[in-house]
């Protein structure tokens, strides 16, 4: 990401813009199939998914390029007495992460790369739930540029070695009824 960036996702937070308080639905599903550990929240905003992650029992590595954005999710997960470590980076930038997580979660954020490097971080056993924007001829929600949308297949390839256990591509209504199209995954490392 760049600082054009950085600024665009703060002023989102702070104006109130980017107001999505409830976690993704996706994750919400396969929440209870997933053993408690550690987790890694990527591009978690203003911590949704993070927070979900805290309350049932994860300890939680949240990152986020938007200062504004951690700081309401920092916020929110003290007022429920939660404990996340929030981290503000760049993740265009290089970032050491670490390799023992029993589940990652990539929501939305395109980074095709960086979902393949993730998977060397999960531990064995270790859950990656991702859902991204899909390309699409249809009308639908999301960004409009195909540089935040991945192809049909391209998230599937991005995950080698791992056992996929679910992958759906669809063009389906959120609970506004619009129109979404995404990728989404659930993938386990042996």
């Amino acid at each position: 990401m760049s600082e054009q960036d950085r600024t665009k996702w703060n002023q989102r937070y702070a104006e109130d813009c980017y107001r999505k308080n409830n976690p993704v639905t996706l994750l919400q599903e396969w929440l209870p199939k997933i053993p408690a550990g550690r987790a890694l929240d990527v591009a978690c905003g203003a911590g949704r998914n993070a927070i979900l992650l805290a309350q049932n029992g994860f300890r939680v590595d949240a990152i986020d390029i938007s200062a504004e954005g951690l700081s309401k999710a920092r916020q929110a997960a003290q007022q429920l007495g939660l404990d996340v470590n929030w981290i503000e980076h760049d993740l265009d930038l290089p970032f050491r992460f670490d390799r023992d997580y029993a589940l990652i979660v990539v929501m939305w954020f395109v980074d095709v790369d960086l979902v393949t490097r993730l998977c060397d971080c999960l531990a064995p056993g270790g859950y990656l739930v991702c859902e991204e924007h899909l390309v699409t001829d249809e009308e639908v929600i999301g960004p409009t540029s195909r540089d935040y949308r991945v192809a049909p297949g391209q998230l599937r390839a991005a995950v080698p070695g791992l056992e996929i256990l679910l992958y759906e591509e669809s063009v389906a209504s959120n609970a506004d009824g619009e129109a979404v199209a995404s990728a989404r995954l659930v993938a386990r490392r042996p």
